[in-house]
């Protein structure tokens, strides 16, 4: 399946005091993640998100870290997700 890129988006997050992070990437060769732009574009709209993730991959667990980000990276591989 192919990407889907909303412009809108991508040129607000190189805008954005992320965007130079992007810029540095690209001339090394390193893609950047397409959530990434996300997180650029609405800061506030993402903090819940990183906050559930934050706490899912490092709060208190049976699991240790380690695990569970094998675990996410196992399923991202699954799902043909480079992320």
């Amino acid at each position: 399946m192919e990407p889907i890129y909303l412009k809108q988006v991508e040129e607000a997050a190189r805008a954005s005091p992320a965007g130079e992070e992007f810029v540095a990437m690209e001339a090394q060769g390193i893609p950047v993640p397409q959530i990434l732009y996300l997180f650029a574009y609405k800061p506030r709209m993402t903090d819940h998100l990183s906050r559930f993730t934050q706490e899912l991959m490092r709060g208190p667990s049976p699991l240790a870290p380690g695990m569970r980000e094998l675990i996410a990276a196992f399923t991202s591989s699954r799902n043909q997700c480079p992320f």
